[in-house]
């Protein structure tokens, strides 16, 4: 067996599994989930007609570069999203959604060979923990800062791991805290992958669900608007997941670097990462269609201006830049037993920020928090807000 797998750790929802297996959580209530982020809004009925209208491409296998007209209708998404004009040959790539495509990417990317490092932001999305080590990489933990808008502080990172990192992962609009990375800090990280040489790849799923009037700055986009027009050492990853509510589709596309999407398409041929051409059909509707979206965007923005100023009232938290989770500080400190309780006396599910995070320079910046993915329609998120309210009142007035 590859030795590797012994350093990867279980996945937040199974440490939740095991926190709350001696719980019984109170048969008075019926059971609400705001621990896993799964949109749960209608699938558009466009993508459903896509796809039952492209059965025949089960008759055939799928290229792993994917059809013409699917780049053509992701490059076409980008420039109206981002204003961008990319080559649909050479860089862009379809992808079985952002999860599988960012594990894959650091197996393309990363030198084993070499003092390799991964540096990613903490909390974080686990997938680029395990995918640095099983690369053969050490993980660098660069912490979110509330001072900061919970964005990272890079500054924090040590010029002697900068000089070792190989592969840099950043989330924008970020996973759990909704954080925007401003252009400041794209400034910052551009200089640092010019001078060290390292590859950024940029997740940003959750970039069509925003709460602002402008929508989230993009990667591409930045390095554009700063001239470097070639994304050099530069791959953004995004999915139809959020964006389109079709999250068993795992649908979405990576785009940047030619040189680089050369060498991740070699690899993935390899793999057998082809997406289906059913999927493929629907991807291009999905794409191709904006009204869905914004339908979306604003179901979303009605749910956290009915839900946020019930919980602002009993615990410190606020409007996310983007995303759907509220990342929440909860009273007393000690997020694990929060959740553990709140199952216990009210029958919500809440995930503790500790969980999302790892221990490093001395703290844990999750510890103390709870995420919150109102993905529920809005009268189930409100019933959960109400709740977890007297649970506040009851146990930390």
């Amino acid at each position: 067996m590859n030795p590797l797998l012994s350093s990867l750790q279980p996945y937040p929802f199974e440490r939740l599994k095991q926190l709350f297996s001696t719980v019984t959580p109170n048969p008075a209530y019926a059971p609400i989930s705001l621990g896993i982020g799964e949109p749960r809004h209608a699938t558009p009925q466009l993508v459903l007609d896509a796809l039952a209208k492209a059965t025949a491409q089960l008759a055939a296998y799928p290229a792993t570069a994917g059809l013409p007209a699917l780049r053509e209708s992701c490059v076409n998404w980008m420039q109206r999203r981002y204003g961008l004009k990319l080559d649909a040959a050479t860089q862009v790539l379809p992808v079985n959604g952002s999860r599988e495509a960012l594990f894959a990417f650091a197996q393309t990317v990363i030198d084993p060979t070499r003092d390799a490092v991964v540096v990613c932001p903490n909390p974080f999305y686990q997938i680029y923990e395990g995918a640095a080590l099983l690369a053969g990489a050490q993980t660098y933990y660069a912490p979110s800062d509330p001072a900061l808008n919970f964005n990272v502080n890079w500054d924090s990172v040590p010029a002697e791991v900068w000089a070792k990192t190989q592969l840099l992962f950043v989330c924008s609009p970020g996973n759990p805290t909704g954080a925007v990375m401003p252009m400041s800090d794209w400034e910052k990280l551009f200089a640092l992958s010019d001078k060290y040489g390292f590859v950024i790849a940029s997740d940003e799923c959750y970039s069509e669900i925003y709460f602002r009037e402008e929508a989230p700055l993009g990667g591409l986009e930045a390095a554009t608007k700063l001239g470097r027009t070639d994304f050099k050492n530069l791959v953004a990853f995004t999915s139809l997941s959020k964006r389109s509510n079709v999250p068993g589709m795992r649908s979405g596309f990576v785009a940047g670097d030619a040189n680089i999407l050369k060498q991740f398409l070699l690899y993935r041929t390899y793999h057998g990462s082809a997406m289906s051409g059913m999927v493929q059909a629907a991807s291009i509707a999905a794409w191709d269609d904006e009204a869905h979206v914004v339908d979306n965007r604003e179901q979303y923005r009605q749910k956290f201006a009915a839900v946020t100023p019930l919980l602002e009232a009993v615990m410190d938290v606020r409007l996310p830049d983007a995303g759907f989770y509220l990342w929440a500080a909860v009273p007393g400190g000690d997020d694990v037993a929060f959740a553990r309780d709140l199952l216990a006396q009210y029958n919500v599910t809440v995930l503790p920020g500790s969980y999302l995070a790892r221990d490093a320079q001395g703290f844990n910046p999750g510890a103390g928090r709870i995420r919150m993915a109102l993905v529920a329609e809005t009268a189930e998120c409100l019933e959960a807000a109400q709740r977890i309210v007297a649970f506040i009142k009851q146990n930390h007035s």
